[in-house]
């Protein structure tokens, strides 16, 4: 198969010409909200009414998955027409130029008023202790992106990468901000973000818990709100985020108490290719009996642990629960992976006193009935009864998943992070034009 190929071959029809800034006479507002995963980049197109902060449109989103690799490019028009396309990206760089790219081209026309992107939101892992807001992208905020990226390896340098493709496109007229993970747990009570450490070394050093997966914890709050007329501040929830990164969090009035991803996003539950939770002097043992460098033992616990570690198949949830039958190995991963949400399920449940809902979420809390199943099952002593049919045709949708007798409910919601960011996005530019 002959592939287009995506580097950093500057593209003619891409330039900062064909784009405006804040300083549009248009009253409607575009915001491109984009979100950089490891291997993947997905955005939105959103469209903003300057006299009503509520008000906002969907007009287009889409997803480049298999970046670094041969990739697949689709984005929708909602409810008009569907772009596909194969292609090779290099990196995230050349895939959110690609993505610019393709708005340019093609929103225009659904626009009433605004007809260019007017400004530009990103997802960013691990923000540190300095950022707990969203803030608008300068040279000193990149700056302290790049110096956060060792803490989370696998996620910031992706969203910087498109950062400066976009930049690069768009131009300085287009104002840019980082929507952080970490600022959603940043109201974690000291004692649930503080490790057991001499408290001089772990303040020199900035070591806490951070927590992450805010912006999709954001929205899973602000969704079970809108669906069951509950004020966010009042909600008591346990939600999960289950996908090839995994975690768990305990939200009450408004915000996070406890989150199970820490210092970086290694701790915590399994993940595809993560360890979580682990003893420390395990890495002691590996480095000093192993023959391991600490940047081979951090290679393995990010890249080679977790389900695929485990299963020494497959970091995909799918392919271990068609293997499990006759594959011992893959039955441990998926034993191993659902007993230590199910631990987190516990400990959240007591850390809350009681919830009103568990919520899961994620490419496979959204999709396998089966591993939600085994998570709940043993909790009906806290009155968490999962109903088998509704689960089993609940699958890659919003539903309810609790049964009649049921005290906790229980619900499926697919994330939108992008919708955070560019709602996170339209709200930080007006706070620094009414400044």
């Amino acid at each position: 198969m002959s592939l287009e190929r995506h580097d950093d071959v500057e593209d003619p029809d891409m330039n900062a010409s064909t784009t405006s800034g804040a300083g549009s006479e248009h009253r409607n507002q575009i915001v491109l909200a984009v979100n950089c995963g490891s291997s993947s980049v997905r955005f939105q197109v959103l469209e903003y009414d300057r006299g009503d902060e509520g008000s906002s449109r969907q007009l287009a989103r889409g997803m480049i998955d298999g970046v670094g690799r041969e990739a697949s490019f689709v984005a929708d028009l909602e409810g008009r027409q569907t772009f596909r396309q194969t292609a090779y990206f290099r990196d995230h760089g050349a895939a959110v130029r690609r993505a610019i790219k393709w708005v340019n081209s093609t929103v225009e026309d659904l626009t009433e008023g605004a007809t260019r992107i007017a400004a530009v939101g990103h997802r960013v892992v691990h923000g540190g202790s300095r950022f707990t807001h969203p803030v608008l992208i300068n040279e000193e905020v990149i700056a302290a992106i790049e110096a956060l990226a060792e803490l989370a390896p696998l996620h910031n340098a992706p969203s910087l990468a498109g950062i400066h493709a976009a930049r690069e496109i768009l131009g300085d007229r287009v104002p840019m901000a980082a929507v952080f993970d970490t600022a959603f747990h940043a109201s974690m009570p000291a004692y649930a973000s503080t490790y057991a450490l001499p408290h001089d070394l772990a303040k020199r050093h900035g070591i806490r818990r951070f927590g992450f997966h805010g912006i999709s914890y954001q929205y899973l709050l602000s969704r079970y709100a809108s669906l069951t007329g509950t004020p966010p501040e009042r909600a008591s929830l346990v939600a999960f985020h289950l996908g090839n990164g995994c975690s768990a969090a305990a939200m009450r009035g408004g915000g996070s108490i406890d989150t199970s991803m820490g210092f970086t996003p290694l701790e915590g539950l399994v993940m595809g290719t993560r360890s979580g939770d682990l003893d420390p002097a395990v890495v002691l043992h590996l480095a000093r009996r192993g023959g391991l460098s600490l940047d081979e033992v951090e290679q393995a616990l990010n890249g080679r642990s977790g389900l695929l570690g485990l299963s020494g198949l497959s970091r995909d949830m799918r392919d271990l629960l068609d293997r499990e039958a006759e594959d011992p190995q893959a039955r441990l991963a998926v034993d191993v992976f659902c007993y230590r949400a199910e631990k987190y399920l516990g400990a959240y449940l007591a850390a809350l006193g009681g919830a009103d809902a568990v919520i899961f979420s994620g490419g496979i809390g959204e999709n396998s009935p089966d591993v939600r199943a085994r998570i709940c099952e043993g909790m009906g002593w806290c009155g968490l009864l999962i109903d088998p049919e509704r689960n089993r045709t609940t699958v890659g949708r919003e539903g309810w998943i609790s049964s009649a007798e049921s005290r906790i409910e229980i619900l499926v919601i697919p994330s939108d992070e992008e919708s955070i960011i560019g709602r996170e996005t339209a709200a930080c530019l007006r706070r620094a034009e009414g400044s």
